[in-house]
C-alpha cells in the first residue's frame, strides 16, 4: 500500500515494518544447462531448491557479496554480471530484495559445500522443482526470456550509473 514520506516521496508500507533483507543470486549457465542448489535440511525453506546466493552482510556491495557466496557454497570464483532480475517478495518472516545476477564460473566445480546438493538442469526444468515464492519471477524469466519485476533499462547495465 503506497504512503507518503517525510519529503511526500511515495513508498511502500510493509505489515512487519521491517526493513528489507538484500539477498543476492546468482544465474550460471554452462552447455546450456542453469545450475540450481538445493537448501539444507536446517535452513530457513528446508530442502526447497533455489539459485545459489545469499544475504549481503551490511556495508558489502551486492556483487561481492554473491562472489563469497559461490564462493563459500560452492567453492568457485565467479564473474558477476548484469543484473537478470529484481525481486521484492514479502514473507511471512521478513521482507527480501533479491538481487539476480548473471555469472560466469572463472575458476573450480561447483560442491555442495554449505548447500544439501547442486544440479545442472535444462532451463525447463525450473518450473518443475519445489522453489522459494521469491523465486517465481526468476523462473519465469527464464523460461519466457523475458523480466517479470526489473525495468529493461537496469537489466542492460544502464541504471544510472
Amino acid at each position: 500500500m503506497p504512503s507518503t514520506g517525510p519529503r511526500g516521496q511515495a513508498g511502500i508500507v510493509s505489515k512487519h515494518k521491517m526493513q528489507a533483507l538484500i539477498v543476492t543470486a546468482a544465474v550460471i549457465f554452462e552447455k546450456g544447462k542453469v545450475l540450481v542448489t538445493q537448501r539444507n535440511e536446517d535452513s530457513f525453506q528446508r530442502l526447497l531448491w533455489e539459485f545459489p546466493g545469499g544475504k549481503v552482510r551490511a556495508n558489502e556491495e551486492p556483487r561481492e557479496a554473491l562472489q563469497r557466496e559461490l564462493r563459500e557454497e560452492l567453492g568457485v570464483e565467479a564473474n558477476v554480471g548484469n543484473l537478470f532480475e529484481v525481486v521484492y517478495h514479502v514473507y511471512p518472516e521478513f521482507p527480501i530484495l533479491l538481487l539476480v545476477y548473471e555469472c560466469v564460473i572463472e575458476s573450480g566445480t561447483p560442491k555442495p559445500m554449505e548447500c544439501r546438493d547442486l544440479r545442472w538442469i535444462e532451463v525447463h526444468e525450473v518450473l518443475t522443482l519445489s522453489m522459494p515464492a521469491a523465486d517465481e519471477p526468476i523462473r519465469r524469466h527464464l523460461v519466457t526470456g523475458k523480466s517479470a519485476g526489473c525495468p529493461a533499462f537496469l537489466l542492460q547495465g544502464r541504471g544510472g550509473r
